[in-house]
């Protein structure tokens, strides 16, 4: 019986795709940024400064959670 449940979860953590959709924006979002850098190098740096404060908010914040 211990086996069946194992598998029953292990079946429901492989269909769960509730955060995927989120890390699919992020990626896409991400290789938008990547490629107006490239197109046009005046905003590389604006570029450069967005993501370096986005991920100083993401330390930040992953050290002040529960």
């Amino acid at each position: 019986m211990k086996n069946v449940m194992n598998l029953v979860w292990q079946l429901r953590i492989w269909k769960d795709t509730r955060g995927q959709d989120l890390i699919e924006y992020a990626l896409m979002a991400g290789f938008v940024a990547v490629a107006a850098g490239a197109i046009m190098p005046n905003v590389a740096t604006s570029i450069s400064t967005i993501f370096s404060k986005v991920g100083s908010v993401m330390t930040a914040s992953s050290g002040t959670g529960s």
